[in-house]
C-alpha cells in the first residue's frame, strides 16, 4: 500500500449511479464515446482513464456514483456533450493489480481495503481506478491501480 497525493487532472467525463454489475457495459459504451468527442474536438489526452466512484458497495447491486474520465491538456473549444471536470489531488492509498479483470476484486480490492483497515487511515468515500495498461474486455493482462481517498 502506498499513501500519496493525486495530481490535478481536467477530464472529459461521463457520470453514472451503477451497480458494480453494470460498470462494464457502461464503460465499453461511454469510454468509445468520449474518446469519438475528443477525437472530433481535437483535444490531447494526457493520461490513462480514470474511473472515479462515490461510496462504492460492497456487493454488486447496490447503486453508487462513478464518473468516467478521461484526462485532457486543455478543453478550449469543446462544445459536446459530455462534461469537463477539474479532479483536484486528494490523499489516497493506493495498489496496483496485475492480472485478469476477474481478480480485480480478490487480488486487488480486498487486501488493499485490509491493509486500510488495518492501518490509522479511514476511508474519505471516493475511490479510483487508473488504467494504465487495459488488454481490452476479456483481456488476461491489466495493470489498474486501486485508490482509496483518504479522510483526514
Amino acid at each position: 500500500m502506498d499513501i500519496k497525493e493525486t495530481e490535478p487532472m481536467l477530464v472529459l467525463s461521463a457520470a453514472r449511479r451503477l451497480s458494480i454489475a453494470q460498470v462494464r457495459a457502461a464503460a465499453a459504451q461511454l469510454t468509445v464515446a468520449i474518446d469519438a468527442d475528443v477525437r472530433r474536438f481535437g483535444l490531447e489526452v494526457c493520461g490513462p482513464w480514470a474511473f472515479v466512484a462515490h461510496n462504492l458497495p460492497r456487493d454488486s447491486k447496490t447503486l453508487f456514483d462513478i464518473r468516467f474520465c478521461r484526462p485532457v491538456v486543455n478543453a478550449d473549444g469543446y462544445d459536446g456533450i459530455f462534461e469537463l471536470q477539474q479532479l483536484e489531488p486528494i490523499m489516497v492509498a493506493s495498489a496496483t493489480h496485475q492480472g485478469p479483470m476477474r481478480t480485480l476484486f480478490t487480488q486487488g480490492y480486498q487486501p488493499l481495503v485490509r491493509q486500510i483497515e488495518l492501518s490509522r487511515h479511514a476511508f474519505s468515500g471516493e475511490s479510483r481506478e487508473i488504467y494504465h495498461q487495459w488488454a481490452g474486455q476479456g483481456g488476461r493482462y491489466h495493470r489498474i491501480e486501486i485508490q482509496f481517498g483518504l479522510a483526514y
